[in-house]
């Protein structure tokens, strides 16, 4: 069979390769083109940096140029200045950047290169400004090698605490800063002793201290130097008009439920008792302003007649209305303790009783004349004296040595208290029936109160010589029975009151034996019938408990303003010691 000539075709097998061969090429082609194009991406990178190298060494240059000019200026300014000028500035910063130590050293060593004028006018410029370097060196403060983030961050205080309760101004305030907390404790110290004590006032110390010796040696000079009349008015308290200021009641966050029989304020705190008919009786802060409870404690069937704080302020006496025994509270440990019976006392009830000043004794008043002396220590009777016809009321010397026993009749007794004898036996000038009796704290004056509302002033000395002495006042302004008698620390004020019509309180001026023309006052009746009366011990506060169960408060500014309260040792010292022996008894509720 012949075959003719012609062109071949290809197969499928030979398609096949020649579709893979032009697959090749152009995979190769884009690949040549990639790495062109990766060439000139690393020219044109390589050209940026190279333009940046040309920029950052084109700066250092001018940086150079600058450096050179600055330090052919300094030259020249060196040129141009003075031998000792030019030196020192040798010594501090040197010729150059690239001063030896050698030569440093060198130059300090061999100071006489200074001409002797140049010399004398360095020292004395050097002199003259050693105050000045001085003032500028107090000045400058250090920096602290480090810093500690605890010491800046400022702690808060959780103020819901019960201790830290009363400090809150308002509910949103639940958490302090121990500065803030720190400020609220100033401010309520102040409060409570009317201001900053001298002894806390730093800067008013040092200023008196310094001045001191210059008003001494300048009143000497004074004195030396001129002549009149050096004699001055008293500082005693004026008559007339008595600056008073009206209080918040003592027992404002717990007023009595029925009438309150008992108000006292404590020998040497800040503090004011109250007990009453509703059976507690309560301690109160006194600061004039909140007068916040610090505890009160409840006497489960016992409508209390009286309490009274001991001597030593530890203890609160309080004896009931219908009952032979009576309750002796401890404030240091919390107990109440009964005393169920006194062995040799016999009697319905025990109501009326006196503390002696030095706390020795307890004169409990009977009926029939009869008087107990019990002894505080073991609460035993010690002795029992008896006066004519029934005993009314009594009174401790400031001494302890004798006691002052008013009867019904209108007599007084006067009995010594280590012999239990009566000494004296005098009759209160036109008492039909004797009330109440009370006696100076300075032992010059005794004040007896009778049924007609007459409260006789007398001289102690006159009442123990004579059987009839003469009062050196007889007081009628009250119009029913004079019930209450006191005279403040100070022996300057007597208060007489009468618990049968409403304001029946009046306050005597003792140096004049005058009544002070504003107390009460007029047009504002909120005393009622007065039941009990009682000073500061330093005259500061007045108080009177009424039967509405309010112990009002009242201060006595001018002359007494600055002696508030008691000893302030005494005073903080108490009251830490109840807040933490007993942290869980001074609660809002009883």
């Amino acid at each position: 069979m012949r075959r003719g000539l012609g062109v071949r075709r290809p197969g499928p097998a030979s398609a096949a390769g020649g579709r893979k061969q032009s697959n090749r090429k152009i995979t190769a082609k884009m690949k040549e083109t990639a790495k062109t194009k990766k060439t000139v991406t690393r020219r044109s990178d390589s050209g940026a940096v190279a333009a940046a190298a040309a920029a950052a060494e084109r700066g250092a240059a001018r940086q150079a140029a600058e450096e050179a000019a600055r330090r052919a200026r300094h030259l020249k300014e060196l040129s141009c200045t003075s031998g000792a000028e030019r030196e020192l500035e040798e010594l501090v910063f040197g010729d150059s950047l690239n001063v030896e130590e050698d030569d440093l050293l060198q130059c300090l060593a061999d100071p006489q290169r200074l001409n002797a004028p140049e010399r004398e006018t360095l020292q004395k410029d050097s002199s003259d400004s050693e105050v000045e370097n001085e003032a500028k060196g107090n000045l400058l403060t250090k920096k602290p090698a480090w810093v500690d983030e605890d010491d800046e961050a400022e702690e808060n205080v959780d103020m819901t605490h019960r201790y830290r309760k009363d400090f809150m101004k308002s509910d949103a305030e639940k958490t302090l800063t121990k500065k803030k907390l720190k400020r609220r404790l100033e401010e309520q110290f102040q409060r409570a002793m009317g201001g900053i004590p001298a002894w806390a006032d730093l800067e008013n110390r040092k200023k008196s201290k310094k001045t001191a010796s210059d008003s001494e040696s300048d009143e000497d000079d004074d004195l030396l130097r001129r002549t009149g009349n050096f004699v001055t008015n008293s500082e005693s308290l004026p008559r007339g008009i008595l600056k008073m200021g009206i209080c918040l009641p003592a027992n404002q966050e717990r007023f009595a439920n029925g009438r309150l029989a008992t108000v006292q304020f404590h020998p040497s705190a800040q503090v004011v008792m109250t007990a009453g008919h509703d059976r507690s009786v309560s301690l109160f802060q006194v600061d004039g302003i909140k007068n916040p409870k610090i505890q009160s404690i409840y006497l489960d069937s016992f409508p209390i007649y009286k309490a009274c704080f001991s001597v030593d302020g530890e203890h609160v006496i309080a004896t009931g209305t219908h009952h032979r025994m009576f309750f002796v509270y401890d404030m240091m440990s919390g107990n109440i303790i009964p005393i169920q019976k006194v062995r040799g006392v016999e009697e319905r009830f025990l109501r009326s009783f006196e503390l002696s000043p030095d706390g020795s004794f307890m004169l409990v008043t009977g009926t029939s004349g009869y008087l107990h002396l019990l002894s505080m220590k073991t609460k035993e009777l010690i002795s029992t004296m008896k006066v004519n016809g029934r005993c009314t009321a009594s009174a401790f010397t400031p001494d302890s040595s004798k006691v002052y026993s008013y009867s019904k009749e209108g007599e007084v007794f006067i009995w010594d208290v280590r012999s239990r004898k009566c000494l004296h036996k005098f009759e209160d000038e036109g008492s039909l029936e004797g009330k109440c009796i009370a006696l100076s704290k300075n032992n010059q004056y005794v004040a007896c109160g009778s049924a007609s509302g007459v409260v006789n002033l007398y001289t102690t000395d006159g009442c123990l010589k004579e059987h009839r002495p003469k009062p050196v006042k007889a007081i009628m302004n009250l119009v029913t029975s004079a019930t209450c008698v006191t005279f403040n620390p100070t022996t300057e004020i007597l208060a007489v009151a009468s618990r049968e019509t409403d304001e029946a309180v009046k306050l005597v001026h003792i140096p004049s034996y005058t009544v002070f023309s504003n107390f009460p006052v007029f047009r504002r009746k909120q005393i009622y019938l007065a039941q009990s009366m009682d000073f500061s011990p330093r005259s500061g506060y007045f108080s009177i408990a009424n039967n509405k169960g309010k112990a009002l408060l009242f201060s006595c500014k001018g002359r007494m303003k600055n002696i508030i309260g008691g000893r302030v040792t005494e005073c903080w010292h108490t009251l830490l010691r109840l807040w933490r022996l007993h942290p869980w008894r001074y609660s809002k509720a009883i």
